[in-house]
């Protein structure tokens, strides 16, 4: 990360515990504007905790976040303009079609007028024809797209992706990168959680590695790949080889 770079997402000492268990232990992490990030880790190393606590859905215990500047908790309401979630869970209000449940969304955000930029997201995510559907008739792969044109509507300059193609087919995968990377393009910053470890490998300039809430690494993808890279072929003949 250049150091001239504005600050898109700053992430100071975050601790959260859930009991006796800690999720966060003292992260710290900047992301800078325009960046394709990448948020790594298994399950349980604290990924999904650090989006909420970033999206203002958990409150950390100590430390610091800050989304465009604005601190998620003194600046709530601001940070929330500036961030685009997509959850790892399918949520969505069943009495609803999509375009519905997009206009809504808009109007949480004060938008009005706003149809020309949801036919645009429809269009790139190919929900158009899904657009007076309710949302309780989707397809997972439907509902997973409906969630990230949600997660746009109101074109936020930072964008969070947590597991966006878990259970998703192949054709939608690509599509849906195709946009993401275009939004990243125009200058939208985009944080990417995933297992598919080729889709960050693709997509991402910089990589975080998460394991038991501490950052575990942090470099950039090509130096990451350098570092960690290992391949081993291993063969076992049924008999010896004359």
């Amino acid at each position: 990360m250049n150091a001239a770079s504005r600050i898109a997402v700053s992430i100071r000492h975050v601790v959260k515990n859930f009991g006796a268990l800690r999720a966060l232990d003292g992260v710290t992490l900047d992301i800078a504007e325009g960046e394709f990030f990448g948020l790594l880790g298994p399950n349980g190393a604290g990924k999904t905790t650090l989006i909420s606590s970033l999206a203002g859905l958990a409150r950390p215990d100590s430390g610091t976040l800050e989304v465009m500047g604005h601190d998620v908790v003194r600046d709530y309401r601001a940070a929330r303009m500036a961030l685009g979630v997509v959850p790892q869970e399918l949520v969505f209000d069943p009495f609803f079609t999509v375009r519905e449940m997009l206009r809504l969304q808009s109007g949480y955000f004060g938008l009005r007028n706003n149809d020309d930029w949801i036919d645009e997201i429809l269009h790139h995510l190919d929900l158009t024809s899904k657009a007076n559907a309710n949302m309780r008739m989707l397809s997972g792969g439907m509902k997973r797209r409906a969630l990230v044109a949600q997660a746009l509507v109101h074109r936020p300059p930072v964008i969070v992706l947590d597991e966006p193609t878990a259970g998703v087919d192949v054709e939608l995968r690509h599509g849906l990168w195709q946009f993401i990377q275009k939004l990243n393009d125009q200058g939208h910053t985009i944080v990417l959680t995933t297992h598919y470890l080729e889709e960050a490998e693709t997509l991402c300039g910089r990589i975080a590695m998460l394991k038991a809430g501490r950052i575990v690494a942090l470099d950039t993808t090509a130096n990451l790949l350098q570092r960690f890279a290992c391949r081993a072929l291993t063969l076992k003949l049924a008999a010896p080889v004359v």
